[in-house]
């Protein structure tokens, strides 16, 4: 394993001008004390790694030096195929590099891999939308992409569901999430970055002034702080209900990811009613994720939930009551 993570230190290096050691440490998955010892285990190698000190310090190879190891494996060239992916790729604008970066990878890779790799490709495709959905028409993508890259300046017109907004932002990087392309960005006057989404932006405009970052900024951790905060803000409340022995099975089909880590089963009535405590957004939003299960819940609170379901049960009675086979008009 040791060997491994060496390897990786130093394939690392060689692909980067300067590598702090905390992101060192996340890449192998060890402690930053271990990645001090592995770089002097390099150097005691004779590896010409030195460190930098600062704030924004970190560790780089001597100028002009490169390692032989270049040999690739079957996992290797899989998972570097993996990364071709033709949709992403021809809406970004850069499908004509990633033809021809793929035709160099197979050209050299070893003959006794190339048949491998070729049938591996044939047996992967990315479909990101979900089902039942089809992913967004977007305009700019290959403008924001140059600009993030460049550490361009840009300006847009944001429509949200607060209205239109004209923002000047620097482009941080760009996100394709179940189907739909996100921009990470900071607004020209906040520290703090935002997410935008890109189907929503108009009248793109790429400006002759150029940004650089006070900090680092790693988008993989942002994306992953900004899911999990929008999650919570989704689902701010708590809701307690009971769901039978087929509802307790529906759950998971029904629960988005976040609802599913914080859902607790307490106990099990001698009815067969379990009782279940989840987080919940605000009324409209848990009336309609309830209605959901059907006749296999039954809603504890809060009050108004249950006073929405009875009301909206009240109605959905009144649509097939005995005798009544003309439409019902809406209230």
């Amino acid at each position: 394993m040791r060997a491994s993570r060496l390897l990786t230190i130093l394939m690392t290096l060689q692909s980067r001008d300067l590598v702090r050691a905390p992101e060192l440490a996340r890449a192998c998955q060890v402690s930053v004390r271990s990645i001090y010892r592995d770089i002097d285990s390099l150097s005691a190698l004779g590896i010409p790694v030195y460190s930098e000190q600062g704030v924004n310090g970190g560790y780089r190879l001597l100028d002009g030096y490169k390692t032989q190891l270049n040999g690739f494996s079957k996992q290797e060239v899989e998972t570097l195929l993996m990364l071709g992916l033709s949709g992403p790729a021809k809406a970004l604008g850069v499908a004509p590099a990633m033809s021809e970066a793929r035709l160099k990878l197979m050209a050299a890779i070893p003959a006794e891999l190339r048949s491998h790799a070729e049938r591996f490709q044939s047996c992967f495709l990315l479909d990101s939308p979900g089902w039942f959905t089809e992913s967004e028409t977007v305009s700019h993508l290959p403008e924001l992409f140059t600009a993030a890259w460049q550490k361009r300046q840009i300006e847009f017109d944001y429509q949200s569901w607060r209205g239109s907004s004209h923002r000047i932002v620097n482009p941080l990087g760009m996100v394709l999430k179940a189907g739909n392309w996100y921009l990470v960005a900071q607004p020209q006057d906040r520290h703090q970055a935002r997410t935008y989404r890109v189907a929503r932006i108009q009248n793109l405009n790429r400006l002759n002034q150029n940004f650089e970052l006070q900090t680092p900024f790693d988008l993989s951790d942002y994306w992953q702080a900004s899911t999990r905060q929008m999650e919570a803000e989704l689902y701010p409340n708590t809701a307690e209900i009971k769901l039978t022995a087929k509802g307790l099975r529906m759950l998971p089909g029904l629960s988005p990811p976040y609802v599913r880590q914080h859902t607790h089963i307490t106990q099990t009535e001698d009815f067969g009613w379990t009782t279940v405590t989840l987080p919940s957004g605000n009324t409209e939003q848990a009336l309609i994720e309830m209605l959901r299960f059907g006749p296999e819940v039954q809603v504890v609170q809060p009050e108004a939930l249950r006073q929405a379901m009875r009301n909206v049960i009240e109605v959905m009675r009144g649509y097939y009551a005995d005798g009544n086979d003309e439409p019902t008009s809406i209230r």
